[in-house]
């Protein structure tokens, strides 16, 4: 069954990050280069925390207010600090915790790195029908 698989089973690895003292700019070519639909914002050091850019924030924190996106950093208007999961957590847990943050993707961090990002495409994707 679906809600007994862990998070760490179901995420997409391979996670794209970007500098927070990019561009805007920088981040929606790097975003359609990799076809992927946000990056993880790498923190600058150990005491950091990461941050998350989507698709949203550039439309709604750019677009929409009228910015230049080569003018606008990501660290201005990332997500931050992260909601993260651990590799363990069952999905079901994972699902809630989305639903009750209103997240659409947490990345999977294993105490050290972020080793993947858990989407509730991948959660739906499971759901054996």
């Amino acid at each position: 069954m679906p809600r007994l698989k862990k998070a760490s089973e179901l995420m997409t690895k391979g996670v794209k990050m970007i500098d927070g003292s990019a561009t805007v700019a920088e981040a929606v070519k790097k975003m359609r280069k990799e076809k992927v639909s946000s990056l993880v914002v790498d923190h600058r050091n150990q005491n950091d925390a990461y941050g998350m850019l989507t698709r949203k924030d550039v439309v709604n924190k750019v677009v929409d207010p009228g910015k230049d996106p080569n003018a606008v950093k990501v660290f201005e208007i990332m997500n931050k600090p992260l909601i993260t999961v651990s590799p363990g957590l069952q999905i079901k847990y994972c699902a809630r915790l989305m639903h009750h943050t209103g997240i659409r993707r947490a990345p999977v961090f294993d105490g050290t790195n972020i080793i993947g990002i858990l989407s509730n495409t991948d959660i739906f994707n499971a759901i054996e029908v």
